[in-house]
């Protein structure tokens, strides 16, 4: 999964799929979330699985309304469908990431 900054995030969230991963390095549940995230990227290759780095990008948390992390959005060509908030196991994560088709 790419970090990415403002910039490459206006571009990529408006092209399909997209589920955006609001982080931070010191984040206890955000470590848990990483490698369940990877293994759905590696299952979804058609969505477009990508992390923003609150402490790097407070712009992009605060235009998002990021007040607790992990945070996840699932983005269809650049509308927002489903929001979460906190670690969930694989199979809920499943389930949001269906919404972001």
């Amino acid at each position: 999964m790419k970090i990415v900054n403002k910039e490459e995030f206006e571009s990529i969230i408006n092209q399909g799929s997209v589920v955006v991963d609001f982080f931070a390095d010191w984040c206890g549940p955000c470590k848990m979330l990483s490698p369940v995230l990877e293994e759905l990227s590696a299952a979804y290759p058609e969505i477009t699985f990508i992390k923003v780095n609150v402490d790097q990008e407070p712009e992009l948390a605060s235009r998002y309304g990021v007040m607790s992390i992990p945070a996840l959005f699932a983005v269809k060509n650049g509308q927002i469908k489903k929001s979460a908030v906190g670690f969930q196991p694989k199979p809920m994560l499943e389930e949001f990431i269906k919404n972001a088709q």
